[in-house]
């Protein structure tokens, strides 16, 4: 059972939230083989002030190893 929790800057709409949401839900499901009610979706907003001391520095940089798809950024 997935549970996907989406990092993302604050200021994103309800809509963009929930578009995004549904699509990852789909491809997820999709590609494991699950039923849509299988996974769960949440998401954490950051302060784009803070999005290095809080996102980047731990969960990117400080677990290079379980990362997939890694940004195009060092830095902001």
């Amino acid at each position: 059972m997935p549970h996907i929790i989406v990092k993302i800057v604050s200021g994103k709409s309800e809509q963009q939230k929930c578009s995004l949401s549904q699509a990852i839900t789909k491809r997820v499901t999709n590609i494991l083989g699950y039923g849509k009610d299988a996974a769960s979706v949440a998401f954490e907003e950051v302060a784009a002030k803070d999005w290095m001391d809080q996102v980047f520095e731990p969960e990117i940089q400080g677990k290079q190893k379980t990362l997939y798809k890694k940004p195009g950024y060092d830095s902001l």
